[in-house]
């Protein structure tokens, strides 16, 4: 059994480690409000572009036809633009989401798909896929808590380019789902090309009126429809990091705290059965005298 002073010494450590864990759940906690508000108010815009985009998708105009609306098959290479954290100590949420889109990797090429090239927004998904080897194209690090759209839309266009240059046949993206504070699910989803049918668009045919030309006005509201779900996919992936971190922080602090009381219960164990010895060897030295 270990002694007093190096079970001391322990307990003292995991006061300590508890005392940053609790810090960090508390700023988290913080940060969390601020990223949940951000994502519910970008999620309002993001539902109404997607679902103009949706409705285009369906119209009857002919003399025009934006190459975000044209599918392409067999596909050949395919393109993710993958966002993760830049830090640690949140769970599994990245673990979680670069799991998926690994299996999604393997399912593509055992369909036929050759290339997979890999945007990544994030410092955990950037080290991953290089050291998995793929082929990264462009990557953001060092977000910060608040999202910018100016720095988003440089690595996010390297891949949109390679879409309209017919390098890629269809582009995805991937990120983890806020749900609540509790659970957050990872998604893959299809950004490019569009789909009525997937983004919950009518059957039936849409006829629009342009102003002033169809391939002006198309061409601005397809390419605020990809800013608008990068920004949106990438807020909801900030308010999940956060709440995850909060719940991990917890919970390392509330085994720290079970590690504690055992520690202290061993302390008391051993401090006893000191005292009892020492009162022995004293109740025997007097009974020799």
């Amino acid at each position: 059994m270990a002694g007093g002073k190096e079970i001391r010494t322990k307990i003292k450590s995991v006061q300590n480690t508890k005392k940053i864990t609790k810090a960090m759940e508390m700023v988290a906690a913080s940060k969390m409000r601020r990223a949940q508000e951000r994502m519910r108010h970008a999620r309002p815009y993001a539902e109404k572009v997607r679902r103009l985009a949706a409705n285009l998708s369906h119209s009857n105009l002919a003399e025009y036809r934006h190459p975000f609306l044209i599918a392409r098959e067999p596909r050949k290479a395919v393109g993710v633009v993958l966002v993760t954290t830049d830090k640690g100590l949140c769970g599994g949420l990245n673990t979680n989401i670069l799991r998926m889109v690994v299996g999604k990797m393997r399912d593509w090429q055992e369909q036929g798909v050759k290339d997979v090239p890999v945007t990544t927004i994030g410092n955990r998904g950037y080290g991953f896929m290089q050291r998995m080897g793929a082929q990264v194209v462009s990557h953001l690090t060092q977000l910060g808590d608040t999202p910018h759209l100016d720095k988003l839309i440089g690595p996010v266009k390297v891949m949109i380019d390679k879409y309209l240059a017919g390098e890629v046949d269809a582009v995805y993206i991937a990120y983890t789902r806020f749900v609540n504070t509790m659970r957050q699910e990872p998604v893959v989803e299809q950004l490019l090309p569009l789909s009525g049918e997937r983004m919950g668009a009518p059957a039936h045919t849409w006829d629009y009126i342009y102003e002033p030309e169809p391939k002006a006005v198309i061409d601005e509201l397809l390419m605020r429809y990809v800013e608008a779900l990068v920004y949106q996919s990438v807020a909801e992936n900030m308010a999940s990091e956060q709440s995850a971190r909060m719940v991990a922080m917890k919970a390392a602090s509330d085994n720290a705290g079970t590690v504690i009381k055992e520690l202290q219960l061993v302390y008391n164990k051993t401090r006893q059965a000191a005292i009892t010895k020492e009162i022995t060897e004293i109740v025997g030295g007097a009974a020799a005298v």
